[in-house]
């Protein structure tokens, strides 16, 4: 495989952003409290940030997943899309805010089966939906609701897809570095991921 394309754009520091990305770097920071590389990275399109913003926001405030599911999703849609950086962020994130057993993120990690079988079967389902492009099959669709997950879930879900496509896309073209506060719990992938 050839060697993937990064930008070379810099980081955008609010104080020199123009308006618009001043504006959203703002927002950003009175929503999740800082600035990560990130953010600053994707500042360099304002309507990249505020969208992902949006669209993290809702995910996070309105669906139907609990903090642990709501990482779940995230972690499976980051490792799967092999984003070092978001692997890293939402597995800090889910042990120090979203509160996951940390043997259901390693888990995840290292692409290993998770015990607790309902959260098994939304990585499962998130897979398939990532993996068939949202096409799951008749039997990937009755496995989750079998662990009672509801058709809404799969609407969560795309949003969720979403959401990792925007972040994950950018932090590969950007080649985003990890930030020091998420180094303890940094991901890196190896050659058969």
């Amino acid at each position: 495989m050839s060697q993937p394309y990064h930008l070379t754009l810099p980081q955008v520091e609010p104080e020199h952003a123009a308006p618009e990305a001043r504006e959203v770097l703002e927002r950003a920071r009175k929503q999740v409290g800082r600035l990560p590389n990130m953010y600053l990275m994707m500042a360099n399109s304002p309507a990249l940030l505020e969208t992902y913003l949006y669209g993290y926001d809702r995910f996070r405030k309105s669906s139907g997943f609990t903090p642990v599911e709501q990482e779940v999703v995230f972690l499976t849609l980051s490792r799967e899309n092999v984003c070092e950086y978001c692997t890293s962020v939402h597995s800090f994130i889910a042990d120090q805010m979203s509160k996951v057993p940390p043997e259901v993120t390693d888990a995840i990690r290292g692409d290993q089966e998770i015990q607790d079988a309902k959260l098994q079967a939304l990585r499962t389902f998130t897979r398939a939906m990532h993996d068939t492009r949202g096409r799951p099959s008749e039997a990937d669709a009755q496995a989750f609701f079998a662990a009672g997950y509801g058709e809404g879930h799969i609407l969560d879900v795309i949003l969720a897809l979403s959401v990792k496509t925007i972040s994950n896309y950018a932090n590969h073209v950007f080649d985003t570095p990890l930030d020091e506060t998420f180094s303890s719990r940094e991901w890196r992938a190896t050659p058969s991921t």
